[in-house]
């Protein structure tokens, strides 16, 4: 009999990466997706600690599917409730004290056990929390990717190809919660990628938490790093777009960098976080660089690849920030230039060392300063888009508009692009004039020439 599975994720690309592992785990124990929690036989929330108040909203999400579980157990239904991720991880044993209703607790490194877990469950009763960090890699257990869930979105995919954190910045819970830095084996990459194209896929973003830290075992136990892997996968027949997210500037290499002048399917567009201009604060924060130090690192970006354009993540208002370091960073950011970011007041995360520093910010001045910041970011995006009308971009379709007839893709910079086409240009790869743009999007049309996409990068239209 098929059972239903309901997953809701929050916070980043690799909870979507594992969310859809989690399902592909599960496939086998008879379980289909849907998306009405109402109808489901086990739900999952897939959780993040990364934003404040993070556990809250779990909570609270968890007092409304308690009273849904509560109404099939009534008409003689279970339902199986689990929390998984990093909310787990790092409030395991409250979370069971909190909501005893809850079936399964988990983190991030044990989900390939589910079905071991759901067997605790079904056998004995009671709840089942599994926080440990295992000695061997969940990879090692898991499926092969299916195709039936959110792994594939379109015609584009996740593929994690590292996991954890050594650098234990001072604002951050990840190390505690993923573990320490883990890198896959290079083979067994790249063979998930040639699946995934078997499936048709055609653009694969590479994911970790420090992404560009990778250092895998290839053949004759050789140490790739993510330049040399990033080659390897441009060579798989069918991949025709490359992304990787997040990197860390310090881990930036010369084969990196090389890779970005090399490899035409990857993508001129690069998530960098530098979370600081000051020095000073990012000494404090436990950053492995200085202000200059990625002025220099972008520098050589853009002469390995002039068309690459940056986006980045910002914390204003960490402890003992001053007006002084404020300015540092809105210098960097003019000097710069990003057309998209990521900007945050900083909030204290509990068993973080910056979370017990004395010299803490006020809520309102953090609150100003993240409006100056937010002002110029926001100026750079528009100007970089309103740049972007009267070219054409080769833009990878994957998704429907709000609008009959109207499709949805992203340009090689990420920007989504709406255009009206016919439905069999799906999963395409199109040149599209831009003909407008708005604050977070462009709007495209076909040339008169894409009425047979090829499915190729236009290497020159970006």
């Amino acid at each position: 009999m098929t059972k239903k599975l309901h997953i809701k994720t929050y916070g980043c690309q690799m909870n979507v990466y594992d969310s859809a592992r989690m399902t592909d785990v599960l496939l086998p124990l008879g379980y289909s997706v849907t998306d009405n929690p109402d109808d489901a036989d086990m739900v999952i929330l897939n959780t993040c600690h990364i934003r404040e108040k993070a556990a809250e909203k779990v909570y609270s999400e968890l007092g409304r599917l308690n009273r849904i579980k509560a109404r099939r157990n009534e008409q003689g239904s279970d339902m199986i409730l689990a929390v998984a991720g990093c909310v787990a991880q790092a409030e395991g044993e409250e979370m069971m004290r909190r909501a005893p209703f809850v079936d399964l607790v988990f983190g991030p490194q044990t989900y390939h056990a589910l079905p071991e877990m759901i067997a605790r469950v079904s056998r004995a009763g009671g709840a089942v929390l599994n926080t440990d960090f295992p000695d061997e890699a969940k990879f090692d257990h898991l499926p092969e990717v299916s195709g039936d869930s959110d792994t594939i979105d379109g015609a584009s995919a996740f593929l994690t190809v590292q996991e954890g954190c050594d650098k234990f910045c001072a604002f951050c819970v990840v190390p505690y919660t993923r573990g320490s830095e883990y890198s896959r084996p290079a083979a067994d990459i790249l063979n998930e990628a040639r699946r995934l194209v078997d499936l048709g896929v055609k653009e694969l973003t590479l994911l970790g938490q420090n992404v560009n830290s990778y250092h895998g075992i290839a053949a004759d136990d050789e140490e790739w790093g993510l330049g040399r892997l990033i080659q390897a996968t441009g060579e798989i027949a069918g991949i025709e777009r490359i992304r990787y997210t997040t990197s860390y500037p310090a881990d930036v290499d010369a084969d990196l960098i090389a890779a970005h002048r090399d490899v035409k399917q990857l993508m001129p567009f690069l998530h960098l976080p530098v979370q600081s201009g000051s020095d000073r604060i990012l000494k404090a924060m436990n950053r492995r660089h200085g202000a200059d130090d990625y002025r220099q690192l972008v520098q050589r970006l853009r002469t390995a690849r002039p068309d690459i354009a940056l986006s980045s993540d910002f914390i204003v208002g960490f402890p003992g920030e001053s007006d002084a370091d404020f300015e540092g960073t809105m210098t960097l950011v003019r000097e710069i230039g990003f057309i998209q970011a990521y900007s945050f007041k900083y909030s204290p995360r509990p068993g973080t060392p910056a979370a017990s520093l004395d010299n803490q910010i006020d809520e309102q001045l953090k609150s100003q300063r993240l409006k100056i910041l937010q002002d110029e970011l926001n100026s750079q995006q528009r100007a970089f888009n309103e740049s972007c009308v009267g070219r054409t971009m080769p833009v990878l379709l994957d998704r429907s508009g709000r609008h009959s007839g109207q499709m949805v893709g992203r340009s090689p910079y990420m920007q989504p692009v709406h255009v009206t086409a016919p439905e069999e240009l799906f999963g395409s790869i199109v040149d599209l004039h831009i003909d407008a743009a708005q604050a977070n999007s462009l709007a495209g049309s076909l040339n008169n020439s894409t009425s047979n996409p090829t499915n190729k990068e236009n290497e020159n239209a970006a």
